[in-house]
C-alpha cells in the first residue's frame, strides 16, 4: 500500500480519495492545465473589454456628497479614469436592512489603494437622499467618497448593483464598461479564495464531489446575528457591520426577507 508520511492512505468517507504527493501532483498539474487556460480566456476577455465602444455621458450633471452638492466630472478628481460602484438603496431601512449584496463589494473595496496607485479615482454612488446615506457610510466606517445620484438622469444615476468604469478626456466623459450580478465578483476577493477551499462557497447550485456536505442557499453567510449563525431573519445584519462599534441585534429589519 502506497504510503504518505509513513501513513497508510485510506479513503475519507464522502470525500476525494486519499493519494500520495506524487499523485496529488500529477492531477494538480493536469487542472493547472485549465486553471492556465481560463486565465488566458480572462486577458482576451480584458482585451475586448479595452475595445467596447464608450457612451458618452453628461459630466456636469450634479451629486451629493459630503461637501454637498458637486458635479459628476469633479469624482474624477483630476484623474482619466473612474471607477464606480452603485449601490443600491431601501429609502427609509436601518442600516441592517441596506442591501447585503451590496455590502459585499463596497466592503471589498473599502480600500482600493491600488486603483489609486494606478491613477484611477474610486467612489460610491447610491439613489438614497444624502440624509440617509451619509449615516450609514458613518456607521460602515467607509472613508471613500460616497454621493446620492437620487433622480439623476442617464448611466450615472441608473442601474444601481453594478460597476462602471468612466474615461474622462479633457471636458468629455464617457462610460466604457459596466457590470452587474456575478459579474462584480472581480471586485470580491473572498470568492474566488472560498473557490480555492475544500468545500467552496458551501451553496445549493455548486457542482460537488458526491458525499460532500450539502449546500446551502445563495448567498446564505452574507447576514449573520450576533453569535455569527447565519440567518435573513430580523437579528440578522451584513457580515461586516459585526465589526462596527454598537452593532447591536435588532428587531426591525425594515426589508425583512429580502433577497438580493
Amino acid at each position: 500500500m502506497t504510503t504518505l508520511h509513513g501513513a497508510p492512505t485510506t479513503a475519507v468517507p464522502g470525500r476525494p480519495p486519499v493519494v500520495d504527493m506524487a499523485t496529488w501532483q500529477a492531477a494538480r498539474d493536469e487542472l493547472l492545465v485549465r486553471e492556465k487556460a481560463h486565465t488566458r480566456a480572462g486577458d482576451a476577455l480584458a482585451a475586448a473589454r479595452r475595445r467596447l465602444p464608450m457612451v458618452e455621458v453628461d459630466g456636469s450633471v450634479t451629486v451629493v456628497g459630503a461637501d454637498g452638492p458637486v458635479a459628476f466630472a469633479d469624482l474624477f478628481q483630476g484623474r482619466e479614469e473612474l471607477v464606480v460602484y452603485k449601490h443600491m438603496w431601501h429609502d427609509g431601512a436601518p442600516h441592517q436592512g441596506q442591501c447585503e449584496g451590496c455590502t459585499v463589494t463596497a466592503w471589498h473595496l473599502k480600500d482600493p489603494v491600488y486603483l489609486a496607485a494606478r491613477g484611477i479615482a474610486y467612489a460610491v454612488v447610491t439613489t438614497g437622499v444624502w440624509d440617509e446615506v451619509a449615516p450609514f457610510v458613518e456607521f460602515m466606517g467607509y472613508t471613500q467618497p460616497w454621493y446620492s445620484v437620487r433622480d439623476v438622469p442617464g448611466p450615472v444615476g441608473s442601474d444601481m448593483g453594478s460597476i462602471s468604469c468612466f474615461l474622462r478626456v479633457d471636458d468629455r466623459v464617457f462610460l466604457t464598461y459596466e457590470t452587474t450580478g456575478r459579474g462584480v465578483e472581480a471586485a470580491d476577493a473572498s470568492f474566488a479564495v472560498l473557490d480555492m477551499t475544500p468545500y467552496g462557497r458551501r451553496e445549493a447550485w455548486q457542482d460537488d464531489p458526491e458525499g460532500w456536505p450539502e449546500g446551502r442557499e445563495a448567498c446564505w453567510y452574507w447576514r449573520t446575528d450576533v453569535d455569527g449563525e447565519a440567518t435573513w431573519g430580523p437579528t440578522g445584519r451584513p457580515v461586516p457591520q459585526w465589526t462596527r462599534p454598537g452593532a447591536t441585534p435588532e428587531q426591525t429589519l425594515g426589508r425583512h426577507g429580502h433577497h438580493h
